[in-house]
Order: structure tokens, then sequence, then C-alpha cells
């Protein structure tokens, strides 16, 4: 059941929300948090999916807690949505974690609700503190001395068998090692003790208990039945008139630096029939309908949904195309429901570049890409990119512009025909090596380089009419990077960041962690990674393969979803 309307964010008695009405007698009570505002937190999907399937059980009740902000600044309560209750008053505060860094976010939470942000600090009765999300299951280890425990995979597979095997009260340690041992996914970071070498690198990281050496990510084999929805519209949210669908997880394509493409294998649509059923509920509540998903136009049956909605007058909207596959039936539906602007990301400025990426896509079809989208009557493009990709050099720097002003002329030609002339947006993003990638041993480009590569990048385009230019902060980039390819020890940067009040400059230039070591670093083939102990079931001679087919600007081709078992994911399902 999905409510329109969200209560207004106050201190409320239970009964008064119509959306928690359980009692907490004999109930498992959970307090899922998101480590960002409300607002951000309440357009993400996955948070709200997990609250669903969280209040779906009749043995819980859950509430929701976000980063409380004024104005930008953290305020000091830290108080659930639904009753005002404080954090410590339930038996598991559970943390969605979908980016790198909102982790700064856990220690500012934990320590505002009273609850030791230390794991080794925290004693019963305080509560259990959990962690998932997709954060989690590419890299927990720099959480890991703040988190007792981390799920490792998707929700509707974990969230069952946990709270199967969970039980409010009893000694914590017990309980874990119950948890740890029996259920798969689980991780307890103080089973496992890393060891280092001389150089700094992990020598082993081994279990000290009755638990896996390794972790096995947990996911849904079958998503054709598994509907994943909005919970609550809410018009204090960027989607707050849009009910979301994902329609598939993973991709099929296999671009080297994609994260999602890797840990959410094998690629998994959902079926036509339960897409119309989630559109038929979202169109009971919403005005639009925002289909989700990594590689939305690679859904088989995506025309024929398009199909549907301009035939019914449905407004609907996508989180990503690709432009090689902007059929005119996409086209007509973003037509149709008043869409402004549409993405096409590249990602890189030169076709030598794509290949090392492994980014099947040519010229031509960003340029018939962009040509069909203004014809088709959305007015404005955006255009991705990266900047510091492996191999990159100066000529791939300035192909980015190169492509830019090639899109522009297309643009333009287009745009004159259609008697109006949007605008062009390019978003440059700099590169970050991602754990469970063919790239996780690459090296991340320094500060200072990636602002010179932005920098000829805004050169080349300045004074370009109709376009604008914007630029993920290198900094930012940095950050991610350390805590996206960290071990346990940059666990001592978020004490010293949370220490320093969140001041970053002076957390890294006081800080004895070397910092750069971690985010970007070269790494060798024959290294342990920090996130080795996690099994995603992708064999780790496909992903270097994958590397050095890099190296060579050799692209390998898309998922053969019926016989191909070359990465590991599928011949383990068989």
């Amino acid at each position: 059941m999905v409510r329109k309307t969200e209560t207004p964010r106050r201190q409320l008695a239970e009964s008064e929300t119509g959306e928690v009405r359980k009692s907490w007698r004999g109930r498992i009570r959970v307090a899922l948090v998101y480590p960002n505002t409300y607002a951000v937190g309440m357009s993400n999907l996955g948070f709200q999916s997990v609250y669903r399937l969280l209040n779906d059980r009749v043995d819980m009740v859950c509430e929701r807690a976000f980063l409380p902000t004024d104005r930008g600044r953290t305020t000091a309560a830290v108080m659930t949505v639904e009753s005002g209750r404080p954090l410590s008053d339930f038996d598991v505060v559970a943390f969605s974690l979908s980016f790198e860094n909102d982790y700064p976010h856990v220690l500012t939470i934990l320590d505002k609700a009273g609850i030791p942000p230390l794991s080794s600090d925290r004693r019963s009765p305080l509560p259990l503190v959990l962690a998932g999300g997709v954060a989690c299951f590419l890299n927990p280890e720099p959480l890991a001395p703040f988190v007792d425990c981390f799920l490792i995979g998707e929700a509707e597979a974990l969230i069952p068998p946990f709270f199967n095997h969970y039980t409010p009260g009893g000694t914590r340690r017990d309980q874990l090692i119950a948890l740890a041992g029996n259920v798969p996914g689980v991780y307890v970071p103080e089973f496992y003790q890393p060891a280092y070498k001389n150089d700094g690198t992990l020598a082993s990281f081994d279990p000290i208990a009755d638990v896996p050496a390794r972790v096995r990510r947990v996911f849904v084999e079958d998503l054709a039945s598994v509907a994943t929805c909005s919970s609550i519209l809410t018009p204090n949210t960027v989607f707050g008139d849009t009910f979301l669908i994902e329609v598939a997880r993973g991709c099929p394509h296999g671009c080297r630096f994609c994260s999602a493409g890797y840990v959410y294998r094998p690629y998994r649509p959902r079926s036509f029939a339960l897409l119309q059923a989630c559109m038929a509920e979202g169109l009971a509540v919403a005005d639009k309908i925002g289909m989700v998903g990594t590689a939305v136009s690679d859904l088989p049956e995506i025309d024929r949904l398009c199909e549907q909605a301009v035939a019914n007058g449905i407004h609907i909207s996508f989180s990503s195309l690709r432009a090689d596959r902007l059929s005119s039936e996409i086209i007509a539906a973003l037509r149709q429901s008043g869409v402004k602007t549409a993405t096409i990301a590249p990602d890189a400025g030169t076709q030598r570049l794509r290949d090392v990426i492994n980014k099947d896509i040519v010229d031509v079809d960003i340029l018939n890409g962009v040509e069909s989208l203004v014809s088709g009557g959305i007015a404005n493009v955006k255009l991705y990119f990266m900047i510091g990709l492996p191999t990159e050099t100066r000529e791939d720097i300035d192909g980015v512009v190169d492509l830019c002003l090639r899109v522009k002329r297309r643009f333009l030609e287009s745009s004159r025909k259609q008697t109006r002339i949007g605008e062009i947006t390019v978003s440059i993003s700099p590169f970050v090596p991602k754990p469970s990638t063919p790239f996780q041993w690459a090296a991340m480009d320094g500060i200072a380089v990636l602002k010179e590569k932005i920098k000829r990048v805004k050169a080349g385009l300045k004074g370009v009419a109709n376009l604008r230019i914007h630029v993920d902060a290198p900094r930012w980039a940095y950050v991610q990077a350390l805590f996206s390819r960290g071990d346990r020890r940059v666990a001592e940067v978020l004490t010293d960041l949370h220490q320093a009040r969140g001041n970053w400059a002076k957390t890294l230039k006081a800080t004895s962690v070397d910092t750069d070591f971690f985010a970007s670093r070269q790494r060798p083939y024959d290294e342990v990674l920090p996130w080795d102990f996690i099994d995603h079931g992708i064999k780790r001679s496909f992903l270097k393969r994958e590397a050095e087919r890099a190296d060579r600007g050799t692209r390998f081709p898309p998922c053969d979803l019926e016989s191909c078992t070359i990465c590991g994911v599928c011949k383990e399902r068989t």
C-alpha cells in the first residue's frame, strides 16, 4: 500500500502518523536510518523498499530516521519520523548506505543519538547497529569498527533469514555468532582479523571465530515476480509527484568502470506483467511513473510499455538511456510526458578510450541519439563524461571538447527545424576506481591533475553558446576513492573527521593515515584487497583478464544470459 502524502516531520504519537500502526509490544523494533537528509533519503528507492519489506513483517515495527539539519547545519536531535522516539529505544538501528560519501554521517548520527560510535564500546541493552546497501557490499571495511553487523547483498534475500534468526536480548556476541554462522551474507567485522605486510598492504584477512572465511553476496535470482517500487510519496523530495519502479537489476554491457554492472550481476529484468501491475498501483497515487535501473532501455518489453503509456496518456520518465537504443516508442513517451531534458552518457571523448572502458557505443550513435531526441521534441540534452580514466591521454581530453562541439552542431541543426533552441549540459565527473570491477587495481589521478584536465575542457568549450558545464569536485571524488578502496585503517580518518566537526581540510592535513596509499595507488594484481573476502560469484581471473583487455583497448561483448559462464556468476546459478 502506497501513501500519496507524507506526514510532516515533527514528533508525533505513533497513532497519528497513519504509517506505523502496529503496537511495539512483542515486536522487533527497527530504526531504519538514511545517513543524509530527509529529502535525499526519501528520494532513494532502495531505502523505501527496505522500509516496506521490514514493515510487511508481522513480527516487526520499523520507523525511519535521517540526518537532522537546519539550513545545512546538523542539529542535535535524532528522532524517528513516525513516533519521535530516540534511536536508543530500538532493538536494531539499521543504516541504508548507497554512497561512500555518507560514511561520516554514520558517526554523527550515532553520536547525536547517544550511541557510542565504536562497536567495541557498545553493550546491551543498546541497539544492534546494522548496515546494508550497495556501498556495503562493495567495501564495508572503512566502517568496520563502527558497525556490529553488515548485510552483504540484496534486501529481499537477506531480511527474511536475518530476522528469522534474530531475537532481541541475550548476549550480543552469541547473537552475532549465530547470525554470522547461519545466515549467508552476514558479515560481523569483529570475527575477522587483518594482518599487514611491512609495506602497508594486506597480508591476510582471516576469521577468528566459527564463521565463513568468505562472505557470499546474497541476491534474488529471479526478479520477474518481485516488485520494487515507491512506498511513500512526499512533496519534500526530488520525486514528489513520481512513482518509481525498478525495472531491472544489473546491466548486460560490462562497462569496466561500473560497479553496479558487476556486483548486481546477472542482469535480471522484471516481467512485463509485473511492471504493468506496478504502473497501475502507481497511477492510483501519482501523476508520473519513473522507470529506474542501470540499463532501462535494455528492458526486453520497454517499447511495448512505452506504447501503452502513450496510448493511455501516462507520463513516464527513465533514469538512464543508451544513445544506441533510443527507439521511436521511447522518444514518443518522453515527449508526451513533457520531459525537457534527456541524458546521454558517452563517458569518454574518443573511441579509443571507450574501447578501453568497454563502452559499446560509437560517435555516430551519440550524434544520432542527440538528433533523435531533439527532433522528437526533447529540447535539452545532457552529456555525461568521466575524466581520469585508465590510459587517458591529452588527446582523449581534447576528444571530449571535439565531441561536444560536434554534438552542438547536430543539436543546432535539429533545433532549428523545431524552431527552438534548447541547452546542452556537459557533466564531468572524475573517475573513481571501484571494488569488484576490472579497474579495482587502477590508479586514480590526483586532485591537481584532475583540476588541470577539467580546466582544459572548460577552456576548449569556453564561449560556446547554449552550452554549460557542470563539474563534480575532484576533492569529493578523492574522498569517495578513499572510502571505496580503504581498509579498516581508514576508520581513523572517519574518527578524525568526526572530531574535527566535518572539516575535511583540517582532517586530511592532520591525520596520520596516508590517504594517497588507499585512494590513488596503482595496485598489483596479486595484492590482497580489503574487499576480497566478499564473494560476488565473479572470478578474480575474469576481472584480471578484463583489466588486461582494457590495457590493450580490446572490447568484450555484452553478457549472453542464455549460455555464458565466463565471469562465473551464471555458472554459479546453474
